[in-house]
């Protein structure tokens, strides 16, 4: 169960906020389903996506993440509500109908969107009051993307966002990217390909980056994709590509360029250039000096996510 207390300070002293759930089941749906990208970093695809009469149910929400993989959200009120199993259920459904999927991100988010679709990690996230030691420990068990987020609402217009635990089929246990490169004898410049090929000093710059990201908290993920290494917590907060004939390492963050001063060949704002991965500021790591003069901007971007 949840420990998490919040207070707020006054004049004559502190008062605790307590934490409450929704009081039905929909408006919290709905609270999410307004604001997916801002609180979960998915773009909204359907709500109550009815799966037919042979599966007989509705997936809450249908959506599509910033790395493009589909996502299945599913939100329970109560906590022996078995999310999990619903959720799984729902993800079985969805992995039978990819055409289908594809067809509704074409209506709702562009061919654009519909082309990047990503099968090889789709998410189930399950959004609840609280979960029991034994969720955590039946999804640990589950060779699935599912992720536990705990919710709570303090005072009117507080909303707090746990991530409970993560597990991926796929590379998300937060080892070393190098142990599964993920090459390809059809594609040089996919992430794992550039990392076999990179220089021994440059490997030992992105072991140094990685070990510095999945040590900003134990809730730190990664996501190795095609063409760059994602490290999320509930959002992404920093995408790594590798460039071994340049000999750097570039890393995009959530920060406003606006924000800080840019320094040639170390920022660059990218709002307005095309790259992989998510982010609006880019870092250009070339040394272990990088790193370290990079640590509060990488600190920055993990805090908003």
């Amino acid at each position: 169960m949840s420990d998490i207390k919040v207070f707020k300070v006054k004049p004559g002293g502190i008062v605790e906020l307590p934490g409450k759930s929704a009081n039905i089941e929909r408006s919290l749906q709905t609270l999410f389903e307004k604001n997916l990208e801002g609180l979960l970093g998915v773009r909204f695809l359907a709500s109550e996506h009815d799966t037919g009469k042979v599966h007989g149910g509705r997936i809450d929400t249908l959506g599509l993440d910033e790395d493009g993989y589909p996502v299945i959200i599913e939100y329970k009120r109560a906590v022996t509500e078995d999310v999990i199993s619903q959720g799984l259920f729902y993800l079985d459904w969805l992995l039978d109908h990819k055409k289908d999927f594809q067809w509704l991100v074409l209506e709702k988010l562009g061919k654009a969107a519909a082309d990047s679709v990503d099968w090889s990690n789709p998410r189930l996230l399950c959004v609840a009051r609280d979960f029991t030691k034994y969720h955590q420990h039946a999804v640990k068990q589950i060779p699935r993307n599912i992720e536990l987020i705990r919710y709570q609402h303090f005072g009117d217009d507080l909303l707090l966002l746990e991530l409970v635990h993560a597990t991926s089929a796929s590379n998300g246990s937060g080892e070393s990217a190098i142990s599964k490169p993920h090459t390809s004898n059809h594609d040089t410049q996919t992430f794992g390909h550039r990392l076999s090929q990179a220089s021994p000093e440059l490997k030992d710059l992105f072991e140094a980056l990685n070990a510095f990201l999945l040590g900003l908290g134990d809730d730190v993920t990664t996501k190795q994709l095609k063409f760059y290494l994602a490290f999320k917590r509930i959002k992404n907060f920093a995408s790594v590509e590798i460039f071994p004939q340049a000999k750097k390492i570039c890393v995009y963050i959530k920060v406003n360029p606006d924000s800080i001063k840019l320094e040639e060949g170390f920022t660059r704002d990218v709002r307005n250039v095309g790259h992989y991965g998510t982010g609006d500021l880019e870092i250009t790591l070339r040394l272990i000096e990088d790193l370290e003069r990079a640590g509060p901007l990488l600190v920055r971007s993990y805090n908003a996510s």
